[in-house]
């Protein structure tokens, strides 16, 4: 977005972050580790104001004094060595004040982010936005086990947190049942489609003024805008869609956002990526508006 790598003066109150991690375990879809540098790219088609003012800021990016921070030097394929890498470098933003704003990297980067946010956050709830729980009754560290993982570490509140979108087919059966026996809000996708107002009302009311980790998976949109992801499933949100959704969760008390799964070897003329960083405008739209609602905590 054209952001600068520091500014002078005073502290930024966000600051974007690349993870470029997979897990590299994907029987034919590895790529999304490529995914910050593709979406950095995509993303100089976007420009800074918003002449509609949302939430009253013309220019989220400036306002929040937004800097790019770069990639966290991290090692896919490992999470025994990468996870501590990103834990550290998102630990770096949160004890500066600012909002980590991220990309990565596939599903499983949240883990080791959450673990950083929890320490700061020890009240913390998670908005989770995926065609898939990534809440699944196997071992180890993957991307299928990256809110399984979570709960178990009690870094954040399962009973006010929510997995939005759940669709398609799975390798195992059960996974909605067992994300709800675990204590997550599972929202299936025809559920939420049939009244989003519903489920974002409940949201809302369950959240109050906790901080919110916003995860959004870029599988949640349909494969004829998002080709490019770690594992499509037709049928998802349209780009308008999606959008809008972002824009309903406008007054939040967010603290950290990360969007996740572009993979740049699957993707078309680019299409996923810039929707992707689109998406990050709207979660510095989203943060603009929550650090003057919220404005205890963070760079003055």
């Amino acid at each position: 977005m054209g952001l600068p790598g520091s500014r002078a003066g005073a502290a930024p109150r966000a600051c974007v972050v690349g993870i470029p991690f997979d897990c590299g375990t994907h029987p034919f879809r590895v790529g999304a580790r490529q995914g910050p540098d593709a979406i950095r790219e995509q993303s100089r088609l976007l420009r800074p104001f918003d002449p509609f003012q949302r939430g009253g800021v013309a220019n989220p990016v400036d306002f929040l004094r937004a800097v790019d921070l770069g990639n966290v030097a991290c090692h896919p394929g490992d999470p025994d060595a990468a996870f501590p890498l990103i834990e550290a470098a998102i630990d770096t933003v949160l004890q500066a004040g600012a909002i980590p704003v991220t990309m990565g990297g596939d599903g499983a980067v949240t883990l080791p982010q959450l673990r950083a946010v929890a320490r700061r956050h020890p009240d913390l709830v998670v908005v989770h936005f995926d065609s898939h729980t990534d809440t699944y009754p196997i071992p180890g560290y993957n991307t299928a086990t990256t809110f399984t993982r979570a709960a178990e570490e009690g870094v954040l509140d399962v009973a006010a947190s929510f997995h939005v979108g759940t669709r398609g087919n799975s390798f195992m059966g059960g996974i909605i049942e067992y994300g709800r026996e675990v204590g997550y809000t599972v929202v299936p996708f025809d559920e939420f489609d049939r009244d989003p107002q519903a489920t974002l009302a409940e949201i809302r009311r369950r959240t109050g003024s906790r901080p919110v980790y916003l995860c959004f998976d870029m599988d949640i949109f349909d494969p004829s805008c998002a080709p490019g992801v770690c594992t499509p499933e037709w049928g998802g949100l349209s780009a308008k869609e999606g959008l809008a959704l972002l824009r309903q969760l406008q007054g939040m008390n967010f603290v950290a956002f990360d969007v996740n799964t572009v993979s740049p070897p699957h993707d078309v003329q680019g299409a996923t990526a810039f929707l992707a960083a689109t998406v990050m405008q709207e979660f510095c739209a989203l943060a603009a508006v929550a650090v003057q609602a919220y404005p205890e905590g963070r760079p003055a």
